[in-house]
């Protein structure tokens, strides 16, 4: 008996103590933490409609939509669902229907079923919508989309928006991918803006309200995070992460869904998606594992090293077959060309395998798809010719230092 309450005691303690090293680790305050310091004081008096998902909690991992419904002054009645829904419990693409939040009885309204753009009817006695997500940085990822068409209902309907910001997880230094021109904006490409953008969804917003992107501004407020700074990754951030899509299920994963995102697109080759490494590594029935990794080793990308893989996806991609390819190693990602490396898969698969070139052998009717991402078709017509990254490496590259330059006044934190 002794014994067990000994072991009782120190489990406690031992939890006791992983809670008080946990809170002391955390450094960057998000929006919400901030918004709570303030006692919600920017929300008074107002009736909230709350567009977040799984990701808007606060640092003791409380959803935004909890903190709001018991906030006093505050009046939460309407919450909108983007992807993957408001509780995360719809799989990529699938239409999501409205619905009543069973913890708070607050209506749900979808933002990826029969409208992606709030409507005016979902915004009647709104005063302000407020957008609380984790983003990861990348122009695909559909959130940023959510809330650009919530920004431009706003400012129809003379509705105010306030944006809760959160870190961008690459940081804010990477810029990589060429703007997305007339004829390719989508739902993966709504703004003009590179593929890699480097800002965080409050400077995102202070930027489309700012460069005209809306017919007329919306009234933006932005909660600016403290202590969040642009050279850091999400692990410098101290904060716990909360997957932002199913196959986003860690922090490093986000730095992962640039380098393979584009090329997954095509469906030709596993990209670790059914796999335990989704965006992490490129495989095929068709690839010899050792000669694949050494040819694109022999590439020396900066900040990249590439290990052989043998496996057996369980779902998407491969399901069920014996494939062989690369795992990716971010090994300086300072450094590294995140975006990049994909094309630079294509090139080395298509020298090794010219039976298996990619837009060759991919099914042609993910190419749409493909262009979409790239916001582009020009980089599949020129690396199609000769499958070389040389050759759409200028044009992949030309805006990105415009945006360097046009971003910095929107920036609203330091280095």
């Amino acid at each position: 008996m002794k014994k067990h309450i000994i072991l009782v005691v120190i489990t406690v303690t031992g939890l006791l103590f992983c809670s008080s090293s946990f809170a002391q680790i955390i450094k960057v305050e998000t929006g919400i933490e901030v918004l709570k310091d303030n006692n919600f004081k920017q929300l008074w008096g107002k009736r909230v409609g709350l567009i977040t998902n799984p990701t808007g909690v606060d640092n003791d991992l409380k959803s935004t939509i909890d903190i709001l419904h018991e906030a006093k002054g505050v009046e939460l009645v309407a919450l909108y669902g983007p992807e993957h829904g408001v509780r995360g419990d719809v799989h990529a693409g699938d239409i999501i229907a409205d619905f009543n939040d069973p913890n708070t009885g607050v209506p749900v309204y979808s933002l990826y079923g029969s409208t992606r753009k709030p409507t005016p009817e979902m915004l009647e006695g709104i005063d302000v919508l407020v957008y609380d997500i984790q983003d990861i940085g990348c122009r695909s990822y559909t959130y940023i989309s959510t809330m650009y068409l919530a920004m431009q209902a706003a400012s129809e309907n003379n509705i105010e928006f306030m944006v809760l910001d959160r870190p961008n997880p690459l940081g804010g230094l990477k810029i990589e991918g060429n703007f997305v021109e007339d004829g390719f904006f989508s739902f993966v490409s709504q703004l003009e803006i590179p593929y890699v953008y480097g800002l965080t969804c409050g400077e995102l917003a202070e930027m489309i309200n700012g460069e005209g992107m809306l017919s007329k501004p919306c009234k933006l407020t932005v909660i600016k995070m403290k202590k969040w700074r642009r050279k850091m990754n999400f692990e410098d951030t101290g904060l716990p992460w909360v997957p932002t899509s199913p196959h986003i299920p860690f922090a490093h994963s986000a730095y992962f869904y640039p380098v393979t995102g584009i090329l997954g697109e095509l469906g030709y080759l596993s990209i670790g998606v059914g796999y335990t490494l989704p965006f992490e590594m490129v495989a095929a029935e068709w690839i010899n594992a050792e000669e694949f990794a050494i040819a694109l080793n022999s590439k020396n990308l900066p900040g990249i090293n590439f290990r052989p893989i043998h496996l057996k996806p369980y779902y998407s991609v491969g399901q069920g077959k014996n494939l062989q390819g690369v795992q990716i190693y971010l090994t300086d990602f300072s450094n590294a060309r995140l975006s990049d490396i994909q094309f630079h898969i294509m090139e080395v698969a298509a020298k090794l395998y010219p039976d298996k070139k990619v837009f060759d052998h991919a099914p042609s009717n993910r190419f749409s798809m493909f262009d979409n991402v790239c916001g582009s078709d020009n980089i599949r017509l020129e690396f199609s010719k000769n499958h070389s990254f040389e050759d759409i490496k200028e044009y992949w590259t030309k805006d990105e230092e415009d945006f360097r330059k046009l971003s910095r006044k929107y920036y609203l934190y330091r280095k």
